[in-house]
């Protein structure tokens, strides 16, 4: 983590806590709470895993029935594959939350992440929640980033205060997640908080255009988790109204939150399970959007391309073969470059002229790396963001219940 990501602003309107349930191990935050201040609008985006959470159905369906007042997040339990129970369990948390706070049940949105399957304990949250509302605090979002890990092993979390038509303006969230990652929608966990003035409708457009320009651009393994759930807040208690600024301020502050997103996203790639590499991968001039992220997804999850990455291999066949396989139509190889950050290794079909194994070798060795297909076939250009394979993350998901 660097110092920007240390330095995190609170937001007028947002205060959260973090406690220890007896969820994961004794002593370990594992009950996240965040209360959002009366008139907050609140987007998301949620997981396309048909066999979603029940806390991620409930937070559907009360975020669009009601003004939600606080987010009820727990780790070390996904109540995920429980059916009704599961659901009924989640609902009495949001009940007895409700009940604390002075608010409607359906003002609270539950999240769950951990392992799958098993009942949730409802009694332990429960007991939970009085501390957790007596140690709401605005300041406690690195709390709240420690409180939502699960094989994670840095917290995740990033900050921006700016200046914008005059009115200061922050921007800050968090997130979890390090494996179970491909989130087609969002990530693990995230929750992105600001102090502006933002319609519903408006905050829900932002939400998905950010997700998609980062949680929607990485991967470690392929899989799409159960949980997973994008959360952006707008408190209203700043001094900017995004509707009242011009359309080139407006530019201004989805660039600052995209950025915030984009940040977060990369840092799930960057403490992935077991991972020894941060890898971009770029699809360019390609006939559409699609088809460049059907490659750079179809690279970016190949085990052969990621152990290879891990082993420091310039094994450029294993790339060229994925290219060939990913089920692009009419594709002409003769017009495809694959390079290795600057190093050409692929031109007209075959191995580039310039190319050397030692050029390969001193890519391979690095701690971030750059894999780049130009297609000479369009104008789009995508990119995704993953990482290697290596011994560790067996092991990891292996022993994850042990």
């Amino acid at each position: 983590m660097n110092e920007l990501e240390e330095k995190l602003y609170p937001v007028k309107g947002i205060r959260m806590s973090a406690v220890a349930a007896g969820l994961k191990k004794p002593g370990k935050a594992d009950v996240v709470l965040f209360e959002l201040c009366e008139g907050a609008n609140v987007a998301g985006v949620y997981t396309k895993n048909v066999f979603c959470a029940a806390p991620v159905l409930l937070a559907r369906k009360h975020s669009t029935s009601h003004s939600p007042r606080y987010f009820l997040i727990n780790s070390g339990n996904a109540n995920a594959g429980t059916g009704e129970a599961g659901i009924q369990a989640a609902l009495a948390c949001c009940t007895a939350l409700a009940k604390a706070g002075g608010v409607e049940t359906q003002q609270v949105l539950p999240f769950s992440t951990g392992v799958i399957g098993e009942a949730l304990r409802v009694d332990k949250i429960i007991s939970a929640l009085a501390p957790a509302i007596a140690t709401l605090d605005a300041d406690a979002w690195l709390d709240a980033a420690k409180g939502i890990m699960t094989t994670d092993t840095v917290h995740k979390a990033y900050s921006e205060m700016f200046f914008l038509a005059g009115k200061q303006v922050t921007i800050t969230g968090i997130t979890k997640g390090a494996g179970m990652i491909k989130p087609n929608m969002a990530t693990m966990l995230a929750y992105i908080c600001t102090d502006a003035v933002i319609s519903v409708n408006t905050l829900q457009e932002l939400c998905q255009e950010a997700a998609n320009l980062s949680f929607n651009r990485i991967t470690v393994d392929g899989d799409t988790s159960t949980n997973d759930c994008c959360m952006l807040v707008a408190s209203g208690q700043g001094d900017l109204v995004y509707s009242e600024i011009t359309k080139a301020e407006q530019l201004e502050f989805t660039s600052a939150l995209n950025r915030v997103f984009v940040h977060l996203a990369q840092a799930i790639i960057k403490d992935a399970e077991g991972a020894t590499k941060f890898v971009t991968i770029s699809v360019e001039e390609g006939l559409n959007s699609d088809e460049c992220l059907q490659l750079a997804y179809a690279i970016a999850e190949s085990p052969l391309v990621k152990t290879a990455l891990f082993a420091s291999d310039p094994n450029w066949g294993r790339i060229l073969a994925v290219v060939g396989r990913a089920g692009l139509a009419d594709l002409d190889i003769s017009k495809v470059g694959i390079y290795l950050d600057d190093v050409c290794i692929v031109e007209r079909g075959g191995r580039s002229a310039t190319y050397t194994e030692a050029m390969g070798k001193e890519v391979m060795k690095q701690s971030v790396i750059f894999i780049t297909v130009k297609l000479h076939r369009g104008d789009y250009s995508e990119k995704v963001w993953t990482c290697d394979l290596s011994y560790d993350y067996v092991k990891i998901n292996a022993e994850y219940r042990t």
